[in-house]
């Protein structure tokens, strides 16, 4: 079959490498059919590691998918063959004191796809995974939309462990496809006010017309400002979605007393600070984000729905023969670039 690999820093190869076959009575032969491009796949692009998850190359990467089903295992009775699936790229051990705990997503022993360490990644033609990870669509949404539905249940998991409250005031710090991400559950959550921010004008025009209240660019005003003149009394939640430092800045000047800081976006440096200040001062809960915890299903529950509507984001099609193409236009940020989607 063919694949693209990692081979070095900012290179990228197609080759052909054996099909995968089916292993465990549990097992599913899927088809992958479109790929998204993910923040952590274009980490390891350019810079080899994510903390302490080092790439040995060649390696391949990706875990944002949908598949069709061409085979399973004997005990299989989730899916069948034919099947268009949502993909789960996390595969838990359900042994560990974490997920004795139902924190499957901190897993001991997680496998996680196209992760340094723990697994390969989705741009390739076919893959197995297990049943648990399929999560059929019933053919009620299009592939590119059920790809989505693994950062969308990111956003989700982020809105479901921040407790929004009733009619609540939040902000986006980052309108990437986590944060808008993050937006579109809030939305659903039916969050009173929804402020949205980012560097790339087509990113926050793009938030602008999918429902946040007001979008900003910090390189082109002052962010804190209008929107302190619209919520004097400071927001509920923030969620920083960028991974940068000023990020956390503004945030925590934004917030109110008891307001809640959401972190979800990866910094490229090992360290971040805080106003440890206004942070005591304020009583600002922090609130690590990492990955998601049971929630595809209700996230492919609310497209399948109409609720969240994710078309917009994608805003950049390649077939897989292009995928450094596609690399090098999300690692410059390039052309108003959203989320770019491979179809294998």
């Amino acid at each position: 079959m063919k694949s693209v690999a990692l081979t070095g820093l900012n290179q990228m190869e197609l080759r052909e490498v054996p099909d995968p076959s089916i292993q465990k009575e549990t097992d599913v032969l899927l088809k992958i059919e479109k790929v998204g491009i993910c923040g952590s796949d274009v980490h390891y692009y350019e810079t080899g590691r994510i903390g302490e998850q080092i790439v040995e190359y060649p390696f391949v990467v990706g875990h944002e998918c949908s598949a069709t089903v061409k085979a399973v295992g004997s005990s299989v009775t989730r899916v069948k063959v034919g099947d268009e699936v949502v993909v789960e790229p996390a595969a838990p051990c359900h042994n560990c004191e974490q997920c004795a705990q139902g924190r499957e997503n901190t897993c001991y022993n997680v496998r996680f796809l196209g992760t340094p360490g723990q697994g390969g990644g989705c741009l390739c033609e076919y893959l197995v995974m297990p049943e648990e990870c399929c999560f059929p669509t019933n053919g009620k949404i299009a592939l590119e939309q059920a790809a989505l539905c693994e950062p969308l249940s990111i956003g989700f998991y982020a809105v479901k462990r921040a407790g929004l409250p009733e009619n609540a005031d939040v902000a986006i710090l980052g309108a990437g496809p986590i944060g808008l991400s993050c937006m579109l559950n809030a939305i659903a959550t039916k969050a009173r006010v929804c402020y949205v921010t980012d560097k790339i004008d087509a990113r926050f025009e793009g938030a602008k017309k999918s429902g946040a209240t007001w979008a900003g660019n910090p390189d082109k005003q002052d962010i804190v400002k209008e929107i302190l003149q619209q919520q004097p009394l400071g927001l509920d939640v923030v969620f920083e979605c960028c991974g940068q430092q000023e990020a956390i800045d503004q945030a925590i000047e934004m917030l109110e007393p008891g307001g809640k800081l959401v972190i979800i976006g990866s910094p490229r440096s090992e360290r971040i600070s805080f106003d440890i200040s206004k942070v005591r001062r304020k009583e600002i809960a922090i609130i690590n984000i990492r990955r998601q915890n049971e929630c595809v299903k209700p996230v492919l529950d609310l497209v399948t729905s109409g609720k969240i509507n994710t078309d917009f984001m994608i805003t950049h099609r390649f077939p897989l023969e292009q995928t450094k193409k596609a690399f090098d236009l999300v690692t410059g940020y390039n052309d108003g670039v959203i989320k770019a989607m491979i179809s294998i």
